[in-house]
């Protein structure tokens, strides 16, 4: 369906990234972000690589993990 083509989308990429970078500049590893989100370290590669995608509730908890305001990502895809 539609839907999985916004996998791609490069606003739902920007949002990754800025997730990524969020990441790193915290100097915290995918092990370390899967642990205090409490999944297994895959995921956060997973969706890194955009190979899964984060729905609205796992979008914000991963947010909180990194101690985001979820609004600052939602204006940076500006849909």
């Amino acid at each position: 369906g539609t839907m999985s083509k916004t996998l791609y989308a490069p606003e739902y990429r920007r949002l990754i990234e800025w997730l990524k970078a969020a990441r790193i500049d915290r100097g915290l590893t995918m092990r370390d972000l899967a642990s205090k989100l409490g999944v297994p370290h895959s995921y956060v590669g997973k969706i890194e690589q955009c190979e899964r995608k984060l729905d609205v509730l796992e979008y914000v908890e991963y947010c909180r993990a990194l101690g985001l305001d979820p609004s600052t990502g939602v204006a940076i895809i500006h849909i």
